[in-house]
C-alpha cells in the first residue's frame, strides 16, 4: 500500500456531515499547497457524477474532487450502490455497472471486491500528498461488521488512522459517541485519533463538560467543535435523505411575482443536484411535493427529476394522483420539462424488457411528447456540450442513462447536441425533455429558460457561487478544527 498521508473519517451514523467535513478539508489543505484526493471506499447514492475517464461516483466524492481541484475519477469511489428497491440496487465497480445484486447478495459479495477497493486506493495515493477517506454510515453497526468493506474493514486492510464524527443537531451526541466506541472491537479501538462535534448551535462554550465526558469516557481527544454551517445548503447532498430537510426558500406571497416551480418527490429520486442552479435563484420558489400531496395548481413549471426506476416510479407518480395534477397543468397552460428519466415518463410509452432497473415490464407514460423509449443494458456515460434549440443558448452537462428515446417528437429536438437533435417538445413548445443533466447550472441557459417562464433571473453564477461556498466552508472548519494535529494523524500512519 502506499504511504501517502491518509486519515480516515467515520460518523457515528449517516447524515452527521462526513461528506461536507471531507469536502472543507480538502479544500483547506489544497490551499496550502497540498496534492489533496477524496476517496469513498463505498457508498450508496442515486446522486452521481460523470467521472474524467468515463465512468460514475457518488455526487459528494465529485464535489470533494472539486474541493481538492482536481478531475472526479472512478478511483474515488470504487463501489457505489444505486438502490432500485428496497432490498437491491444497481453495482457500480471502479466506475462500471456490474450488475444488480439484493441486500444479502451484496454482503456475501462485498470481501470480493476488497482487493479493488485497495487497488484504486492505491493509485490515488500515488499521485497525492493527503488522501481523505470518508466512511459509510456507522461503525457501530456491528451486525453488518463482516465482510466489511466501508468502515472499520477498510480502515484495519489499508491501515489507515481513524476521526470519529458525531451530530450534535440530532441530540444524544454523548451516547452516539461514547456507544460507538464501546462497539468497536479492541483492534478497531486502537485506530481512533480523536473526534469532532459537527453542527453545533449557539455557545460552543457551553458544551466543555460534554467533552470533558466524551474525552473521559473514550480516551479521545477532542478535534474541534464545528459550528453549524448555513451554506451547507448551497452545496450537492450526497443522498436523497437530505432532501427531506432542505429548504428551497420562502413560500410566494400573494401578489408576488416569482416563479413557482414544483417538483414530485420521487420514490427513487436520482441525480437531483440538477435542481440546486434552480433554489440558488432569487426569482425562483423551488418547492419539492412529498407523497400524501397534490402538486398545487399555480405552478409556473412542473419538473420531473431524474430516477433510477423509471417504471416503478411512474407507476408511484399515478398512485399519488401527480399524473392527473401534471394534466391538469398543462391544460391551463403551463410548463412542463423532463430530466433523463422524466424525459422518458413524458412519452407515449416505456419498456424495460430485460429487466434492466427491475422487474420486466412496459407501461404507457405521460404521453405529453411524441416518444417512446426503450432500457437496455448499455448505459450512457458521457460529457456532453449543447446548445438550446430554439435560443442558441450554451450547455454543458453529462448524460447517465440506461435506454434509448425513439419517435416523430424527436424531431422537434430540445437541443442540438455534438451537432445532432437532442431531446424533444411539443409543437407548441410547453412541453420539453431530454437526458442532459447539469444543464440548468449552466448560467446562460438557466437565465434564457427563466425568461421564457416569465421571470428575470438574478444573475447567479452557479459554478462560482459552489466555489465561494467551499471556501467558506473550508475558513469555517479553519477556525474549528485542530488542522495540524489531523495533517500530524494522517502523516503518522
Amino acid at each position: 500500500m502506499p504511504r501517502a498521508a491518509a486519515v480516515m473519517f467515520q460518523g457515528t451514523g449517516s447524515d452527521v456531515g462526513k461528506s461536507l467535513i471531507v469536502a472543507g478539508l480538502a479544500r483547506t489543505f489544497t490551499r496550502r499547497g497540498l496534492a489533496v484526493r477524496p476517496f469513498k471506499p463505498q457508498n450508496m447514492s442515486n446522486n452521481a457524477a460523470v467521472t474524467a475517464d468515463g465512468g460514475e461516483i457518488g455526487r459528494a466524492q465529485a464535489l470533494q474532487a472539486r474541493a481538492c481541484g482536481t478531475a472526479p475519477h472512478a478511483d474515488m469511489n470504487p463501489v457505489l450502490l444505486k438502490p432500485q428497491t428496497d432490498t437491491g440496487a444497481q453495482l457500480i465497480v471502479q466506475g462500471k455497472v456490474a450488475g444488480t445484486v439484493g441486500a444479502r447478495d451484496y454482503r456475501a459479495l462485498a470481501p470480493s471486491l476488497m482487493p479493488r477497493v485497495l487497488e484504486s486506493f492505491a493509485r490515488l495515493g500515488n499521485d497525492a500528498d493527503l488522501v481523505l477517506v470518508e466512511g459509510a454510515g456507522s461503525p457501530a453497526e456491528i451486525n453488518l461488521r463482516a465482510g466489511d468493506i466501508a468502515n472499520m474493514g477498510f480502515a484495519e486492510a489499508a491501515d489507515l488512522p481513524v476521526i470519529l464524527i458525531g451530530d450534535i443537531d440530532r441530540g444524544g451526541v454523548i451516547a452516539s459517541l461514547v456507544g460507538t466506541v464501546d462497539l468497536l472491537a479492541a483492534s478497531e479501538r486502537t485506530r481512533l485519533r480523536g473526534f469532532l462535534i459537527n453542527k453545533f448551535r449557539g455557545d460552543a462554550s457551553l458544551f466543555d463538560e460534554g467533552l470533558r465526558a466524551i474525552e473521559s469516557r473514550t480516551g479521545l481527544a477532542s478535534l474541534g467543535v464545528v459550528p453549524w454551517f448555513a451554506e451547507a445548503s448551497r452545496l450537492p447532498a450526497e443522498d436523497a435523505a437530505g432532501l427531506d430537510s432542505r429548504s428551497f426558500g420562502a413560500a410566494r406571497e400573494p401578489g408576488e411575482r416569482r416563479l413557482e416551480i414544483v417538483v414530485p418527490r420521487l420514490p427513487r429520486i436520482a441525480n437531483f443536484d440538477d435542481l440546486d442552479p434552480l433554489a440558488a435563484e432569487p426569482a425562483v420558489h423551488l418547492r419539492l411535493v412529498p407523497p400524501g400531496r397534490a402538486l398545487p395548481g399555480d405552478a409556473d413549471l412542473v419538473l420531473l427529476p431524474g430516477s433510477k426506476t423509471t417504471l416503478a416510479d411512474l407507476a408511484a407518480l399515478r398512485a399519488e394522483g401527480w399524473d392527473v395534477d401534471i394534466a391538469a397543468h398543462v391544460r391551463r397552460g403551463g410548463r412542463v420539462l423532463g430530466l433523463c428519466a422524466g424525459y422518458q415518463m413524458l412519452g407515449r410509452r416505456v419498456a424495460d424488457p430485460d429487466g434492466i432497473e427491475g422487474p420486466a415490464g412496459e407501461a404507457p407514460g405521460l404521453g405529453l411528447l411524441d416518444v417512446e423509449t426503450n432500457l437496455s443494458p448499455s448505459k450512457v456515460l458521457r460529457a456532453v456540450s449543447a446548445a438550446d434549440s430554439r435560443s442558441k443558448a450554451a450547455v454543458r452537462g453529462y448524460e447517465m442513462h440506461m435506454g434509448r428515446t425513439t419517435g416523430p417528437g424527436t424531431l422537434r429536438p430540445m437541443l442540438i447536441l455534438d451537432g445532432q437533435p437532442h431531446g424533444a417538445e411539443s409543437a407548441d413548445g410547453r412541453i420539453a425533455g431530454c437526458y442532459v443533466h447539469g444543464l440548468l447550472a449552466s448560467d446562460e441557459y438557466r437565465s434564457t429558460f427563466l425568461r421564457s417562464l416569465g421571470a428575470a433571473p438574478g444573475g447567479v453564477a452557479f459554478d462560482a457561487a459552489v466555489d465561494e461556498a467551499l471556501d467558506r466552508l473550508a475558513g469555517h472548519l479553519a477556525a474549528a478544527v485542530d488542522l495540524e494535529r489531523v495533517l500530524e494523524i494522517a502523516r503518522a500512519r
